[in-house]
């Protein structure tokens, strides 16, 4: 008896697991199928699910609209970039509060937190002349250094809480055997740390592909990524869903390949220390 049930509690969670991940699944499954449809079928009510025109007709209207492979490459290097560049703030600045730690850490902690609560829109005036004045916009250094600086609270706090499940003794067993601080990080913390390093990784790399506000809004063709691409096809003559949905397709399709590639690194990164 003890057994069924535990296996029916197994099924049952096993099933709501499976169900909660086609929801969440079934938009970009939607979204894909109406990038293979036309723009009469897209409109179609009741919606077509899989007895319609298939087309790929779309997709090379897409292609021939907008250059798709420029706006991957920013896309790539803007997000890799600012990856890097908030990593190479976050983690002396990680290392520093949690194993060298004073009574203002956690204060500043909150402080970093709490600037992601305020919304872009109430420093984009400023920021815009700023770039403007310094000769920044619509350039991928600018972009770089905008979402660098934007997602480093949220780095600096991922990578804090894995440095903090290290224990203190190894890295004071390195500092008796005469390494300096930058040894230290180099080879007995990040080593140690790397996991939660690549997975703060990847999810930086995803928040700054998903960027709209501040690529729509500092960027015109130039430096412009793939989320500048997909709002491209919004026009005051009205949404074409199935070329949108082709482009939006296109948008998601290589960041959806690296998560898929990497998810066991990510799972194993999260389970490290970030999520308790």
């Amino acid at each position: 008896m003890a057994r069924r049930r535990t296996l029916a509690r197994t099924a049952a969670v096993s099933g709501a697991a499976w169900l909660a991940g086609f929801v969440i699944f079934f938009p970009i499954l939607w979204m894909a199928l109406t990038s293979f449809k036309t723009e009469l079928d897209a409109f179609a009510l009741p919606p077509k699910f899989l007895f319609f025109h298939w087309t790929t007709e779309n997709y090379g209207v897409v292609q021939e609209r907008s250059d798709y492979f420029k706006h991957a490459a920013n896309s790539v290097v803007i997000s890799f970039g600012a990856t890097l560049a908030a990593l190479a703030l976050a983690i002396p600045a990680s290392w520093a509060m949690a194993f060298a730690p004073t009574k203002r850490t956690r204060g500043t902690l909150l402080w970093m937190l709490s600037t992601k609560m305020m919304p872009p829109v109430g420093v984009l005036v400023p920021i815009y002349l700023l770039y403007r004045d310094l000769g920044l916009l619509d350039t991928r250094t600018g972009l770089i250094l905008m979402l660098g600086l934007a997602n480093l609270p949220i780095v600096v706090w991922m990578l804090f809480t894995y440095f903090k499940e290290i224990p203190r003794d190894i890295l004071e067993a390195a500092r008796m055997d005469g390494a300096t601080t930058l040894k230290e990080i180099a080879f007995v913390l990040l080593p140690m740390a790397l996991p939660g390093i690549a997975s703060t990784f990847l999810l930086n790399v995803i928040l700054c592909w998903n960027e709209a506000f501040w690529s729509l809004n500092l960027t015109t063709s130039q430096a412009a990524p793939l989320t500048a691409f997909i709002a491209s096809y919004s026009s005051p003559e009205g949404l074409f869903w199935a070329k949108l949905s082709a482009a939006s397709t296109l948008a998601i399709a290589p960041i959806l390949i690296i998560g898929w590639l990497s998810q066991r690194q990510l799972v194993r990164g999260l389970t490290f220390g970030a999520v308790k």
